[in-house]
Formats: structure tokens, sequence, C-alpha cells
């Protein structure tokens, strides 16, 4: 699908809103995650077995999270290159997705 950065349907707009809001929630349960293992750092030993499976997890989910951003990226560069454009507010979507998927999952599975 081509689309013409000048211009902006009705329904890009709501795309841009999404890409928008998503960025929002990111962050919110970023901020979040970050609080509550911030808690269980300053509650529990950081040699407890449970703390060491907690930063492994939270490590191994940043890699896999950015390589499937890196792949997104990728694979838009080659589309650009091939002459198939997408706009910023689509491929930022894609690309905030993996980390978006994991750092609300992370704040679900923390607060309990």
């Amino acid at each position: 699908m081509k689309y013409s950065s000048t211009s902006a349907a009705p329904l890009a707009m709501f795309d841009m809103w999404k890409a928008g809001f998503m960025a929002l929630e990111l962050w919110s349960s970023s901020l979040s995650t970050i609080a509550m293992r911030q808690q269980m750092w300053q509650t529990q030993p950081f040699f407890s077995p449970s703390m060491m499976r907690e930063n492994q997890r939270m490590v191994t989910e940043k890699m896999e999270a950015s390589i499937e951003a890196g792949l997104v990226m990728q694979k838009t560069l080659l589309n650009a290159m091939n002459g198939h454009y997408a706009p910023w507010w689509i491929t930022s979507q894609k690309t905030m997705k993996p980390y978006h998927r994991r750092s609300s999952a992370n704040s679900r599975r923390l607060s309990r």
C-alpha cells in the first residue's frame, strides 16, 4: 500500500492517533514496571533465586524486543529501497509493538 507523505486522509489521522496512544501506553506501562522492579530490588536480596530469574527474564525480554523491532525496521528499509514506502505512523506502530506487548505484560505480571 502506498501512502503520500503530504495527504492525511481521515483513516491516516486515526492511525497517527493510534501511534501516539501506543507511545503513551508504552511510556506509562514502562514507568510502572520500573517502579515495581525497583520496589522488588529494595525488598529482596539481589542474589535470591527469584530475583535472579526476574533479572534474567527482564534482560532476555529486552533483547528479544530489540531484535523484533530491528527486524521490522530492516524490512521497512528494504521495502523503501524497492519503492514501497510506508508512512511514519505505520512503521512507528510496528516498531513499538514488541516493546508495548512486553511492557504491558510485565506490568500486569508484576502487579499481582
